[in-house]
């Protein structure tokens, strides 16, 4: 299109100052003649074109004559490039790539090409197709379903979508539920059978408490921690190398704010500590934690809530017996036993500490 072309030639004349009529002419693939027109058009159009003879001579804007709210610095159009590759990385459309041919050899190509963002994962190719159907749907403005898999189960939802989100390190469809009557986020990788349906929705004004994603996330679980040294690495990926506090031992302390009491249990049984029970038969006993079932809510601790099987003779067992073994508690009756704590009960402890071998 003629105004595709005219739009290129005032960004390369914007970005490399002097260019020859030959040189757009084998750029966008036309005549030196239709070039020249282009460049009465743009004249036309209130854009002030020099032309020069001699060896350094050329076509280019004149001096002083600035196009700031139409064509792009450098560093802008780096920041739009590079951000269209990250986006191709999950889309059909190679927007960067039909950029770059727009703007031919710029600077601000090679800038861009200094940082690669890929937002795909492993299931790129589950992915890709749900993110392309959404857009769809959000741009027809229609109700989409899907089946969703969650901690207290399955079922199959209906939204009105309204945005596609990357955020934590996933990605996720933010829409209004019409079985909750409110708007939910949902993480793509745990949805699928997606549909688009005939089923129309009248765009809805989203509240603006609704547009802080996470911002339900408060910290009203204050907890200090020490770690042993070879879970570093795990501290460091979640939440960067300036969220503890080396001691002279050796070990890390943090003091990090957890949303939920269960979500604070959940983070330090998945090292592997001790744990103290808080209700129940075994009230006040410690053991070490054997398996964590996170989507029930309970954990397994070694030498707690003993139960009793009675065994029938069988090809394994030809006597039977009584097998004794431990049956799971819920996480809300036990909590991490800290070093704090076991300093008070006795001096000669040595509590196991959080991610020690």
């Amino acid at each position: 299109m003629k105004i595709d072309r005219l739009i290129g030639i005032i960004t390369t004349l914007q970005q490399k100052k002097t260019v020859t009529a030959p040189y757009l002419a084998e750029k966008f693939e036309v005549s030196r003649r239709t070039i020249n027109r282009d460049i009465e058009d743009i004249c036309k159009a209130g854009i002030p074109i020099v032309t020069t003879q001699g060896v350094n001579g050329g076509i280019s804007i004149m001096d002083g004559f600035s196009l700031d709210t139409t064509v792009f610095t450098e560093q802008e159009l780096a920041a739009i490039f590079t951000g269209l590759k990250s986006l191709d990385s999950v889309s059909y459309s190679a927007s960067a790539e039909k950029l770059a041919q727009k703007i031919g050899g710029s600077s601000a190509i090679r800038l861009a090409n200094n940082m690669i963002i890929d937002l795909s994962s492993y299931y790129k190719d589950d992915l890709t197709p749900k993110l392309e159907q959404i857009k769809q749907a959000i741009k027809e403005t229609k109700c989409i379903k899907f089946h969703y898999c969650y901690n207290k189960g399955e079922a199959d939802k209906q939204i009105e979508p309204y945005l596609i989100v990357f955020k934590w390190s996933d990605w996720y469809v933010f829409g209004f539920c019409k079985e909750r009557q409110d708007f939910r986020m949902y993480k793509l990788r745990r949805l699928w059978d997606l549909q688009i349906t005939d089923e129309l929705f009248s765009v809805r004004d989203i509240p603006e408490d609704k547009k802080q994603f996470g911002s339900h996330m408060t910290d009203d679980y204050i907890i200090p921690a020490i770690y042993d040294s070879s879970v570093k690495y795990r501290l460091v990926e979640e939440y960067g190398h300036t969220c503890f506090t080396e001691q002279e031992d050796g070990k890390l302390y943090t003091e990090w704010g957890f949303t939920t009491q269960k979500g604070a249990v959940e983070w330090f049984l998945s090292f592997g500590d001790k744990v103290k029970v808080l209700a129940g038969k075994d009230k006040g006993k410690e053991g070490r934690v054997l398996v964590t079932l996170k989507k029930k809510d309970r954990v397994v601790v070694e030498g707690i809530n003993i139960v009793k099987k009675h065994l029938k003779p069988g090809r394994t067992n030809e006597t039977g017996g009584i097998l004794e073994t431990e049956n799971p508690i819920h996480v809300s009756n036990v909590k991490v036993v800290t070093e704090e704590k076991k300093a008070k009960t006795t001096k000669k402890s040595t509590k196991k500490e959080v991610g020690e071998k």
